[in-house]
């Protein structure tokens, strides 16, 4: 079995910009070295240094190329990047979300043509396309590029998580519900559970005003067949999303305890005090009992330090209720994050190549191994092995005491269950001219601020313009 390295509390602290752009060169110096490549990664505990820099040994042994493994948290990439850029000094590979290497290539920061062979050696048909699309930057109207759809494929993609609902199958059943589907359904089971067994139906980030109502906002409106904003257009005021926030709102009402940030949900699950749970990934070794820092707390844990993982089940995805505003079938669309690996412009292209390959192929479960509940494979497999990396992360042991792997303690039904989840894992505005616009909303907590009027009994359609008018005077400000 795989061991997992777990993040601990301790951060690395992190140097200077200058000096860890002093750590990088270009192609010359590059070779001066011997083929020695830089790679950033914002994976920083000490432990998941480690991890990577033993997948990196491992890749030096085969190829020759030493590996500098750089932890370096998103927002200092940002920063470090743009200012190497300038000066000519800029590192080989950058594992990053896609929303900044998107913007990056929006910048004309990234090579794109070295990605384009490393997606050819590797098969596109071998990765999650949602998380392909999240990564392309699409052709402006008539013209012509490269990659999918028309657009420019800007980096390979490589790990995520997801949001999933983790319910309580005795509760659910005692309370006479059903496993919700849909997110009308997932509203009234919530209030159904609060009626007959006066527990809370769901936890999930509802404060309002805060990042944890906002990606609470997020998570729910997407998987009811809500957008953001569709080719400039403002939606948010939709009539899918006014139903969204009508669901939202019954989903808050469905709490016995009040609102909830993202750890005051988690707790309240643990502690068996709420009988569904909005969360990432993340939660799957706290369930089992395998992270000391988080271990379950309700009445039956006492005895049954399992009795969370062993009475838990996992809805992966959500289906959209109904079709859009616009007329079309909105695909699945679950909240979470994703991972890929892009090359900067006038970085040491071939080693790059060369080292995403093999993190992308032999050295793909290592990597995923770093944290696994937080870095499921968005390369499901290869053209001969369709399920391989899927199979593989099913069988990584995670938690601290990486005793137990995902399979043996939740079975091979959810490892299935979660390639389904990563297959619809979306943000508003990926992999669109709109990121930029959908990135100001969530960072600025557009929407959450108008969760209290909605919680006062604000009818829901007033509420969903109040969300436009807002997102619309960002949008002229950007």
């Amino acid at each position: 079995m795989h061991r997992r390295i777990r993040s601990s509390a301790v951060v690395v602290a992190l140097t200077a910009v200058a000096t860890l752009l002093g750590g990088c060169g270009g192609p010359a110096e590059q070779e001066e070295q011997g083929g020695s490549i830089t790679f950033w990664t914002p994976q920083s505990t000490p432990e998941r240094v480690a991890a990577q820099e033993a997948v990196a040994a491992r890749f030096t042994e085969e190829s020759g190329i030493e590996v500098d493994v750089v932890p370096l948290a998103a927002a200092d990439q940002d920063q470090a990047l743009v200012t190497g850029a300038a000066s000519g000094e800029v590192p080989d590979v950058i594992l990053a979300g896609a929303s900044q290497i998107t913007s990056w290539q929006a910048q004309g920061l990234l090579d794109t043509d070295v990605v384009q062979l490393a997606m050819d050696a590797l098969d596109p048909t071998t990765f999650n396309q949602s998380a392909l699309d999240a990564v392309t930057v699409q052709a402006e109207e008539g013209a012509t590029e490269e990659g999918t759809e028309g657009g420019t494929v800007a980096a390979v993609p490589s790990d995520g998580w997801v949001h999933l609902i983790a319910y309580r199958t005795d509760l659910l059943e005692e309370a006479g519900v059903e496993v919700p589907t849909t997110v009308p359904e997932l509203a009234e089971a919530a209030t159904t559970v609060k009626e007959e067994l006066d527990v809370t139906g769901i936890a999930l980030g509802t404060q309002s005003g805060t990042a944890s109502g906002t990606e609470g906002i997020e998570s729910v409106f997407q998987s009811a067949g809500c957008q953001l904003v569709s080719d400039g257009e403002v939606t948010i005021d939709a009539p899918e999303c006014t139903e969204a926030a009508q669901h939202f709102k019954e989903l808050r009402d469905s709490s016995v305890a009040g609102d909830y940030d993202v750890e005051s949900a988690r707790a309240a699950y643990m502690a068996g005090d709420a009988a569904m749970l909005l969360f990432s990934t993340h939660i799957l070794d706290e369930l089992a009992n395998l992270d000391e820092a988080v271990p379950p707390s309700c009445e039956q844990c006492a005895d049954d330090p399992a009795f969370l993982a062993e009475n838990s089940g996992f809805i992966t995805v959500l289906k959209p209720s109904h079709g859009s505003s616009s007329g079309s079938a909105p695909s699945p669309a679950q909240f979470g994050a994703t991972l890929a690996y892009a090359v900067p412009a006038h970085a040491n292209s071939e080693e790059a190549r060369q080292y995403i390959e093999y993190v992308m192929s032999e050295g793909y479960a290592d990597t995923l191994a770093v944290a696994t509940e937080g870095r499921l494979p968005l390369r499901t497999g290869t053209p001969e092995s369709p399920t391989e990396y899927l199979d593989a992360w099913g069988g990584l042991g995670f938690g601290p005491k990486v005793e137990s792997s995902v399979a043996e303690v939740y079975g091979d039904e959810l490892v299935d269950a979660m390639g389904d989840g990563m297959a619809a894992v979306s943000r508003w505005g990926q992999g669109t001219p709109d990121a930029t616009l959908a990135g100001l909303v969530a960072t600025q907590g557009t929407l959450a601020q108008q969760l209290d009027p909605l919680y006062r009994g604000t009818a829901p359609a007033e509420v969903t313009e109040q969300m436009a008018a807002e997102v619309a005077v960002l949008q002229q400000v950007q």
